[in-house]
């Protein structure tokens, strides 16, 4: 309809090491119109596209092959991007400071994570 502004397709960041969970994630991002930037299995990868996109969400798992994400997560804080811990990893062992961030566990439903993804998503 004209004069009515179209909104912009989620851009939401993959950062996953395991190819197949990188593949669910993004494809069930797809089929619920969002655009996946990545996906990417490394920190240092991520921080390249978070320099050159700009992103409305990111998906992190914690533990990319002995590398932690959490340095990530304060750079994604910095930019105002939310986010959401697509893990392995017991809640608990979350540290403190990052425990306000949701963590969705694994093995998990991949449609049902990308439903959560647009309520998360800052004005």
């Amino acid at each position: 309809m004209p004069g009515q502004e179209r909104p912009h397709r989620l851009r939401v960041l993959v950062v996953e090491d395991e190819y197949f969970i990188a593949d669910d994630i993004s494809r069930a991002l797809i089929r619920h119109g969002a655009e996946v930037v990545g996906p990417v299995p490394t920190v240092e990868e991520a921080r390249a596209l978070l320099a050159s996109h700009a992103l409305d969400l990111a998906v992190l798992d914690i533990n990319l092959r002995g590398e932690l994400v959490y340095s990530l997560v304060g750079e994604l804080n910095r930019r105002g991007v939310p986010m959401i811990f697509a893990t392995g990893y017991d809640a608990a062992a979350i540290p403190a400071e990052h425990a306000a961030i949701p963590a969705w566990s694994k093995p998990f439903d991949y449609e049902a994570l990308a439903d959560l993804l647009p309520g998360l998503r800052r004005p």
